[in-house]
């Protein structure tokens, strides 16, 4: 029996391929590889992973695809997902953001610096709940933090873990302004590649994904945001 985190790394590129599944069983996490996306998704049913590391360009799929599959499904939707890509433009990234994934990182890169942030993004989620479970905003939205479960007028809203802890961050001092600054440290331990303007897309995804409740998360302009009834 294993204590090892399983790295699924999904990438078409062979030498980048083993590059990376090198460093990161150095960094002792267990590696499966796959080059095409069809055996990726085959291996997903059989075992989840701790974490997906996903190339943008396969040979049989679109890869901004798979990651808004597995961010719509129920059952894979808290799995984090690294895009790792050469697609580097800030549009891509945004658009990659905006469909769930987790972090993205633009290739080339540092070994060591994805090793990191891989490490950041299993630590955020892990973030811990607060002892006070649930709570209601405007009472039209409760928030159980235990269960991660989020309910607008009846209905259950499919957050991303990323979401979600935002969510949670702004909820533990309500009217409190909290900076991109703060919530970027909070959220990535300090991760200094991470932007500001990650927090703002998942701000927008979440405001979205809420409908009416949208409204409670306040965009304090210059600062950051707050959830103000």
């Amino acid at each position: 029996m294993t204590d090892k985190q399983t790295i699924f790394i999904v990438e078409d590129e062979q030498n980048i391929l083993k590059l990376v599944s090198l460093h990161l069983k150095k960094a002792n996490f267990d590696i499966k590889e796959f080059s095409k996306a069809e055996d990726f998704l085959n291996s997903m049913r059989e075992q989840l992973p701790s974490a997906v590391i996903l190339d943008l360009m396969l040979p049989d799929a679109d890869g901004l695809e798979i990651c808004k599959y597995l961010k719509n499904s129920s059952e894979y939707r808290d799995i984090p997902v690294i895009i790792l890509t050469a697609k580097s433009e800030e549009t891509d990234r945004i658009v990659g953001l905006e469909l769930g994934a987790d972090d993205y990182i633009s290739k080339p890169f540092s070994p060591r610096e994805l090793v990191a942030r891989v490490k950041t993004v299993l630590r955020r989620y892990q973030y811990p709940a607060k002892n006070n479970d649930t709570e209601t905003i405007g009472k039209i939205m409760t928030i159980n933090t235990n269960r991660h479960e989020v309910i607008v007028k009846g209905e259950t809203i499919n957050l991303t873990t990323t979401e979600f802890n935002i969510l949670k961050i702004l909820l533990s001092k309500k009217g409190w302004v909290f900076t991109r600054e703060n919530l970027l440290t909070q959220l990535w331990q300090g991760e200094k590649a991470v932007i500001d303007r990650t927090i703002d897309v998942h701000v927008k995804n979440l405001r979205k994904k809420l409908g009416e409740a949208g409204k409670f998360i306040v965009n304090v302009r210059g600062i950051g945001y707050k959830i103000e009834e």
